[in-house]
């Protein structure tokens, strides 16, 4: 039988060479080549045949009608949120890649997953099998139970980083589900390259999944970041996986959001919430408490607005100070929205809405620690910088749900009536938006007017 040979493949056109060399000879590319392994074996379901004095291999084809394609059975994983955003559960075969940034959570996670699940392998590739335990029963403690005895999880530790060795004691063990943490110590003895290199990557990822694929276990990879927040490694790893989930958060505040970048089996707009605590990953399942628990009503310049995280209406508290500047240069700070955004919204409110903003420091935040990019946030920002500015409050029990245009006018959003309805649910009766002011300028003047100073 012939064994694997390794060649090296240029990532620019594509072009193979026996051996390694500086430039690509048929693109004309430097330092393009990466090492990577040419198989040769013929593969099963194949015929050998013969063309041209040389080998072919000729596959099988199959009829649409001969295809039977039913629906997807999906497997729990006891932690709702993961449910959520992976569209219900895991799907048999599947191949999962999680990533974050360093101390975000994914080994807390994926470890609560672990103890939920039957038959479970942990390839231990970062951590040692002692330090997955010491996590386990900090876990097992904080949730009220002893991981010893009969209730010991049916959770198996592996201390390895060769592909090979993996999957034939997986294979052998019988598993239901797979997690390697992560796939940048996995390494391959056929390639010469260092753990975490291109070649590497790629090739153990591809073992991976076609063990997935051919056994129906699935497959949760965890993968590094760089400092852009960007997955580490190729970027075809994320076309060859399934799902690729995305664990964000600030590392001062205890909220982690969960988030898919890609998902064959589910929607790609769900978006998980967690509380990261001593019990470990805590779902929060009405989000829009925790960013409202310690709101101070009646007070100038906070405004709430409410955003879209996935298909989940969810209220924030959108605060702004505006005071006078003693620099040549007034100062526009924002955390939590983009700054530029900010930026135009205040050159909107000076020339339609007469503030005058041009001598005045404004800071912008939402509370909470959330990020929010989408522009349903517009409206909430200028009312709360206009509170500001005029020291007074926004009426009680209210919400501000719109687009602000360079015009001046206030536009729709999407899913308004499904934000509206979030908004009454927790008791906000007074909707400002499209529907009950045309512009900002007046929305701005007649709420501020009708407000007690604060």
């Amino acid at each position: 039988m012939a064994k694997n040979r390794v060649i090296f493949e240029c990532s620019n056109c594509g072009g193979q060479h026996p051996k390694w060399q500086g430039q690509c000879s048929e693109c004309g590319k430097w330092n393009t080549l990466t090492e990577s392994v040419l198989l040769v074996n013929q593969r099963v379901g194949m015929s050998a045949g013969k063309r041209g004095g040389k080998q072919m291999l000729i596959g099988k084809l199959q009829k649409l009608s001969e295809i039977k394609a039913g629906e997807v059975e999906r497997v729990g994983t006891g932690i709702g949120e993961l449910d959520r955003v992976l569209g219900g559960g895991i799907v048999p075969g599947e191949v999962a890649l999680m990533i974050g940034e360093p101390g975000i959570g994914k080994s807390t996670l994926l470890t609560q997953l672990a103890l939920k699940m039957e038959s479970v392998v942990y390839v231990c590739g970062e951590e040692s099998p002692a330090q997955v335990k010491l996590r386990v029963e900090r876990l097992g403690t904080a949730q009220g139970s002893e991981l010893s005895g009969s209730s010991e999880p049916h959770l198996q530790l592996l201390a390895e980083t060769d592909i090979d060795v993996i999957i034939g004691t997986v294979e052998n063990a019988g598993a239901s589900l797979l997690i390697v943490d992560s796939v940048q110590t996995i390494t391959t003895s056929e390639l010469t390259g260092q753990a975490g290199g291109v070649a590497q990557v790629k090739e153990c990822t591809a073992r991976l999944i076609s063990y997935a694929k051919r056994t129906g276990v699935p497959v949760v990879l965890v993968g590094h970041v760089t400092k852009d927040g960007g997955m580490a490694g190729p970027k075809v790893l994320e076309h060859m996986v399934d799902a690729v989930l995305s664990l964000s958060g600030d590392r001062y505040h205890d909220l982690r959001l969960l988030r898919t970048v890609k998902n064959r089996f589910g929607a790609t707009d769900e978006v998980g919430v967690f509380r990261m605590n001593e019990k470990g990953m805590e779902e929060v399942s009405n989000p829009s408490e925790v960013f409202l628990s310690e709101r101070e009503e009646g007070a100038s310049g906070s405004c709430v607005a409410v955003v879209m995280e996935g298909t989940r209406p969810v209220l924030v508290e959108v605060q702004a100070l505006v005071v006078s500047s003693e620099l040549p240069v007034p100062r526009r700070v924002a955390q939590g929205v983009d700054v530029r955004r900010v930026m135009i919204l205040l050159g909107v409110l000076q020339k339609h809405a007469k503030l005058n903003l041009g001598s005045r420091d404004v800071f912008v935040k939402v509370t909470g620690g959330l990020t929010v990019k989408e522009p349903a946030v517009d409206l909430a920002i200028a009312l709360a910088v206009a509170s500001s500015y005029s020291g007074k409050a926004l009426p009680k029990q209210s919400v501000a749900v719109g687009e602000v245009g360079l015009l001046g006018e206030i536009r729709k959003v999407s899913w308004y009536e499904r934000r509206v309805k979030e908004a009454k649910k927790l008791g906000y009766s007074e909707i400002i938006s499209r529907e009950s002011y045309q512009r900002v300028s007046v929305s701005v003047n007649q709420l501020i007017s009708k407000s007690v100073k604060k």
